[in-house]
C-alpha cells in the first residue's frame, strides 16, 4: 500500500497504545479517512473509553462501530470448533485463532457498509495473527487492501511507540510503565494468553501472580464440586439444569473451573510463520467442555466414527491456528463433524478438584453402550464367547503367514 491510494480503512482497534498509534499514524501517513472497529467478545474490559479515546483521535462519531459479538463468538465459532475436540499440537485449546476470522468478517461487513477500501490491524510480522486476519478478510472480500503497520513502520519498540503517542498527545495506559505484568496478552470468553516479556525464556516459571481468572490449584478450594452439563447435537445447552445461551454457558464454566484451578497451561507451540513461541492459557471453561464432550461421544458415537474424528481432527485444528477457518477444506470437515453430531445428546457429569476435571458419569437415550453385552456377569446368550476365536486367528492370518516366512518384528 502506498499514501494516496486508500479512501477509507477500518481499523480493528481496542484503544490500548498499538491500535491508538496506528490510528495516529494511518491519518498521518496514509492520509485516508479511518473507522475504527471494536468487537466485544468477553475479554472483560469496558469498552466505552475505546469509543472516547477514537473521538478525541478525530474519528467522526458515525465512524466507530463497537459491536457485542459474545454470542455469535460461541454460538458460531467455539461450540463449531469443540464438536471437533480441536486441540493443536496436543495441547492448545485455540483460543486466540478462533477469535480472529470472527474479527475479520466483521471488519469486512463494517468495510462494506461505510464504503471502505481497506482494513488495518496491529498484529505484528512476527506473529499468527496477521495471517488469520488477513486470510479471513481476503477470503470473504477478495479485493480488500490491507494495511499493517508493523510491516511498515519504524516504530518496533514500546518505547518508540511510547515517544510517538507523547509527541502527537495519544491517551495511552501502559502497564509496564505501572508496574503491571511485561505481558502480552489477548482474552476472550474462551481463555487469556500470555506471551513476551519474561516469558520469553522458556525456563522462566510464571509468577503466580500473571494468572487472572484461575486460582492456584494449591488454593483451590478443598472440596470438589460435581457439575452437570447437558449436549443436544454436540452442544451444550445446561448447566447443572440451568438452560443457559452459549457464551452464558462458557462463562459458567469459566466461573467453575477457575474456582477450582482448571485450564492453565504453559506450553512452546509452533507458529505458522515458523518459530517456536512459548505462551501461557488460561482456559478453565474450554478445559471442561473438552473433557465433557468427549465423554458424552464416547456413549453415542460408533467406534469408527470416533476413529475418524480423531484421524482428522489434528487437521482441522491447523486449519484453525494457522487461520483457514473460511477455507473450503475446513467448510468440508465442518460438514462431516456436524453430520457426526446428531445423536450426541445427554448429560456427562465431571468433577472438578484443585486443577483436574474428572468424569464421573454419562447418560444419554442415544448411547450405544449395552449393559447386557458388555456385562462380566452372566449375558444370557447376547455374546458368544466362542465367536472371538475365529475373530482372533482371522486377524492373526497376516501374522502368521509372516512368521511362516521368517519375517519376525524385533
Amino acid at each position: 500500500m502506498t499514501p494516496g491510494n486508500i479512501r477509507k480503512v477500518v481499523l480493528a482497534y481496542s484503544g490500548g497504545l498499538d491500535t491508538s498509534v496506528i490510528l495516529k499514524w494511518l491519518q498521518d501517513v496514509y492520509r485516508c479517512e479511518v473507522v475504527t472497529f471494536t468487537a466485544d467478545i468477553g475479554q472483560g474490559e469496558e469498552l466505552a473509553p475505546a469509543r472516547r479515546k477514537a473521538l478525541k483521535l478525530g474519528i467522526k462519531a458515525k465512524n466507530i462501530f463497537i459491536e457485542d459479538l459474545r454470542e455469535e463468538f460461541v454460538r458460531d465459532f467455539v461450540y463449531p470448533m469443540f464438536r471437533a475436540n480441536a486441540v493443536y499440537e496436543g495441547e492448545y485449546l485455540l483460543g486466540t485463532s478462533i477469535a480472529r476470522p470472527l474479527i475479520a468478517k466483521n471488519m469486512v461487513a463494517v468495510a462494506r457498509k461505510t464504503g471502505a477500501d481497506a482494513i488495518s490491524h496491529g498484529a505484528t510480522g512476527k506473529g499468527n495473527d496477521q495471517v488469520r486476519f488477513e486470510l479471513g478478510a481476503y477470503a470473504l472480500m477478495p479485493d480488500v487492501k490491507v494495511i499493517a503497520p508493523w510491516r511498515e513502520w519504524d516504530l518496533l519498540s514500546r518505547d518508540k511507540l511510547l515517544k510517538y503517542a507523547a509527541k502527537h498527545g495519544i491517551p495511552v495506559e501502559y502497564k509496564r510503565k505501572q508496574g503491571g505484568a511485561p505481558y502480552s496478552m489477548d482474552a476472550n470468553l474462551l481463555h487469556i494468553s500470555y506471551e513476551g516479556g519474561i516469558l520469553e525464556d522458556p525456563a522462566y516459571e510464571p509468577e503466580e501472580s500473571m494468572w487472572r481468572i484461575t486460582v492456584s490449584p494449591e488454593k483451590a478450594p478443598g472440596r470438589p464440586e460435581h457439575v452437570e452439563l447437558e449436549y443436544r447435537r454436540g452442544d451444550i445447552v445446561a448447566v447443572n439444569g440451568r438452560k443457559l445461551t452459549p457464551a452464558r454457558a462458557l462463562a459458567e464454566l469459566n466461573r467453575l473451573g477457575g474456582k477450582h484451578g482448571v485450564g492453565r497451561l504453559d506450553m512452546v507451540e509452533n507458529r505458522y510463520v515458523g518459530m517456536k513461541s512459548r505462551g501461557c492459557y488460561e482456559t478453565p471453561g474450554g478445559t471442561i467442555m473438552l473433557r465433557a464432550h468427549r465423554a458424552i461421544e464416547s456413549i453415542t458415537l460408533d467406534r469408527e466414527v470416533l476413529a475418524v474424528k480423531d484421524d482428522l481432527m489434528p487437521r482441522y485444528a491447523r486449519l484453525i491456528y494457522n487461520g483457514y477457518w473460511f477455507s473450503p477444506e475446513r467448510a468440508l470437515l465442518q460438514t462431516l463433524i456436524d453430520a457426526s453430531q446428531a445423536p450426541v445428546n445427554g448429560t456427562v457429569r465431571v468433577k472438578l478438584y484443585k486443577g483436574t476435571v474428572l468424569v464421573t458419569g454419562r447418560k444419554s437415550k442415544d448411547s450405544l453402550f449395552d449393559p447386557r453385552i458388555a456385562t462380566f456377569d452372566d449375558d444370557r446368550g447376547a455374546y458368544n464367547q466362542a465367536d472371538a476365536a475365529g475373530f482372533i486367528r482371522l486377524n492373526a492370518l497376516r501374522l502368521r503367514i509372516a512368521a511362516r516366512k521368517g519375517r519376525r518384528t524385533p
